[in-house]
């Protein structure tokens, strides 16, 4: 379930995010967490024809970002400073789903940590990060 009006309705997508094909599912901004759904395209794939790694680790990356966004309200964002990747088993084309949690916020850095699942819920990449808490305020914003 998304928190009343979504924060993320406030700021345009970012072309990486369509890329990605991101797609909200579910905030928790209590909690600060989040579930977000991708497109792995076949375009994604690597020669064995499953998603090639850097772009798990893209979607990993933009799962944990927001939970910084969803926390605080959208007053701040995240930009990564260090993110870690452990691949379990190969992601195909197709919907993948990725559950991101905020573990601890600070005042300027902010650890982070989640998973992304096949369309079966199998586990296929986990990622810790910790990121730089940037003020929103100078970003630009959604006008409809």
């Amino acid at each position: 379930m998304i928190d009343g009006s979504s924060v993320f309705d406030r700021f345009p997508k970012p072309p990486c995010a369509e890329t990605l094909g991101w797609e909200l599912i579910a905030t928790d901004g209590a909690n600060g967490t989040v579930r977000i759904a991708f497109d792995a395209k076949p375009a994604f794939c690597n020669p064995g024809g499953n998603v090639q790694g850097g772009f798990v680790a893209a979607m990993l990356d933009d799962t944990l970002g927001p939970t910084v966004l969803v926390k605080t309200d959208g007053a701040t964002y995240c930009a990564t400073i260090d993110l870690s990747v452990r691949f379990l088993a190969p992601a195909r084309p197709g919907r993948l789903i990725g559950d991101g949690r905020l573990v601890q916020l600070g005042k300027t850095i902010a650890f982070l940590e989640g998973e992304l699942r096949d369309g079966d819920g199998r586990i296929v990449a986990t990622a810790t990060a910790s990121a730089r808490v940037v003020p929103t305020k100078g970003l630009p914003r959604r006008i409809d």
